[in-house]
């Protein structure tokens, strides 16, 4: 919303200044849904799931309720499993909900029309709208990986803001450390490395690759500290 505003309100931006799309806003305020995600991607949202994901047991913990949840027959796996699944609901809800409100706001605040592909091609409104889905699906499962390793931090500590904290300078990390061309063997091996190819989902035909390689990256992820965070939990003394 702020992002169609300020374009709404100042005047014209040169072509090449700003996020990527962020030009051609006024001329179809459907860009306004994919200059939001991609401006959400390297921090905002980042920081939201390090919120979510760092909560799910520490916060139970700190509010003296996780040994009562324990004490109902599902046991330790399914509430570990439960609460990841509340934080992947969130990666999903979270970028569709950008995109949409986006799309939304853009057309109310501009004119909206055939999109441009980066690949030169045209697609109408409504298979726009679709591309959004698209793009909002890679961005969640770009976030699983960090839901999972906020879950197991979660579980380290009765803390929830030190797994909060730590979740979202893990993810820092990851995006400073694949700016860095001294480490490029290690680029496709951090979690944060392809989260911002969506831009596959703006090509006609739309392009995979990215999407299958984030998504096996993402899994693996979400396999280890999974396991991590299962072997954590299910051993450790709780207290409150």
């Amino acid at each position: 919303m702020l992002i169609a505003v300020a374009v709404k309100v100042s005047s014209a931006v040169p072509p090449g200044r700003g996020p990527a799309f962020l030009d051609r806003i006024t001329q179809n305020g459907l860009f306004v849904a994919f200059t939001a995600m991609l401006v959400s991607v390297p921090l905002f949202m980042p920081l939201a799931v390090g919120v979510v994901a760092g909560d799910t047991i520490a916060g139970e913990a700190s509010l003296g309720t996780l040994r009562y949840l324990l004490v109902a027959p599902a046991g330790r796996v399914r509430l570990l499993l439960v609460k990841y699944a509340g934080a992947v609901a969130f990666c999903i809800v979270a970028p569709l909900t950008i995109g949409l409100v986006g799309a939304a706001i853009g057309a109310a605040l501009f004119p909206v029309g055939p999109v441009t592909l980066l690949s030169g091609g045209v697609i109408q409104p409504a298979e726009a709208a679709v591309r959004i889905v698209l793009i909002a699906a890679y961005i969640a499962v770009s976030l699983a990986g960090l839901s999972a390793i906020g879950l197991f931090l979660s579980t380290m500590t009765v803390v929830p803001v030190g797994a909060m904290a730590a979740t979202v300078v893990v993810s820092v990390v990851s995006e400073v450390l694949d700016q860095l061309p001294q480490l490029e063997w290690l680029h496709p091996w951090l979690f944060s490395h392809y989260w911002l190819g969506f831009g596959d989902m703006l090509r006609q035909p739309v392009l995979w690759d990215s999407f299958a390689a984030n998504g096996l990256l993402q899994a693996g992820y979400v396999a280890v500290f999974g396991a991590l965070a299962y072997g954590r939990f299910v051993t450790k003394d709780v207290l409150s």
